[in-house]
């Protein structure tokens, strides 16, 4: 079964540092079956990894080897992101305090009946509250 991966379980991932073994077995669920985001999930790891770059945390070439990394991967970015970010991504924002980036992983997993793979601790309460199987802690 596919699952949904939001980018604290894929950074956790690239940087060898902060890889649990549930983050390892996440991967190997997500090479195995494939995994789903919602769009903004590119612009999200890709500005991290940016980030590491201007501060330092490692050079280009890491960044671009882990996002052409991550390209080979069997993950789909969902089409639907968008027409739902102003109606049930924002109930689920407001209900669980979440942003509304965090909720857009919390509803594609639900529109889905996908497991949720993520580290963020509140998107996880949230996930629990919305009796999503969680993976990735």
């Amino acid at each position: 079964m596919s699952l949904v991966i939001d980018s604290s379980a894929t950074l956790a991932w690239i940087y060898a540092e902060e890889a649990t073994q549930n983050i390892l077995q996440v991967f190997h669920r997500v090479t195995e079956n494939g995994a789903w985001v919602p769009s903004l999930w590119c612009l999200e790891v890709a500005n991290v990894l940016e980030m590491g770059v201007r501060r330092g945390r490692h050079d280009a070439a890491f960044r671009d080897a882990s996002l052409s990394d991550l390209a080979l991967l069997p993950i789909q970015s969902d089409p639907d992101t968008q027409a739902h970010a102003w109606s049930a991504t924002l109930r689920l924002a407001e209900r669980h305090r979440l942003t509304l980036y965090d909720a857009a992983y919390l509803e594609l997993a639900l529109r889905r009946g996908l497991p949720l793979a993520s580290l963020a601790r509140d998107l996880r309460a949230a996930a629990t509250n919305e009796r999503i199987e969680l993976l990735g802690s």
